[in-house]
């Protein structure tokens, strides 16, 4: 009989081996637990935006590491954004703010539920600027720094 999938909220609730430190070369880097990932998105009030690297930096700090895994912090942004859209189906709570999240650039996540669509339509509901631009980039929110939010 096959296994039955995990929900994103079972994902979500279910690293209790994390967060820990990894000794590496570039210095001590945290492996964040994605609840911890998930509390700072939720901490992003409406109409304000965070990065990704905003989030890794806080996470370094408050577990006093030199850095911040990339990839299992983005595996854990998109799980938490997953998770949301489960709880807004289900009626569970107030959702993670997901959409608030933006790369670096201001860039929209494709890899978010509904993709950079859905997550325009959000931040357009929000009051920000969706710009296109060229090439396969995805949009971006114009001046998304002026919206940029401390955690």
């Amino acid at each position: 009989m096959a296994k039955a999938r995990k929900t994103a909220r079972e994902k979500l609730e279910g690293k209790k081996d994390l967060p820990k430190i990894v000794d590496t070369p570039k210095g001590r880097m945290l492996v964040p637990n994605p609840l911890d990932v998930d509390g700072l998105m939720r901490k992003v009030g409406r109409g304000r935006l965070v990065t990704v690297s905003q989030i890794r930096e806080h996470l370094a700090g408050d577990f006093e590491a030199e850095w911040t895994c990339p990839m299992t912090t983005g595996i854990f942004i998109r799980i938490a954004a997953e998770a949301a859209e489960e709880d807004l189906c289900t009626g569970r709570g107030e959702p993670t703010p997901y959409w608030r999240v933006l790369k670096q650039d201001g860039g929209l996540n494709e890899k978010f539920p509904g993709g950079v669509e859905q997550q325009a339509v959000r931040l357009i509901e929000e009051g920000h600027i969706i710009e296109e631009r060229k090439g396969k980039k995805p949009p971006r929110v114009k001046d998304f720094e002026k919206s940029l939010q401390e955690i």
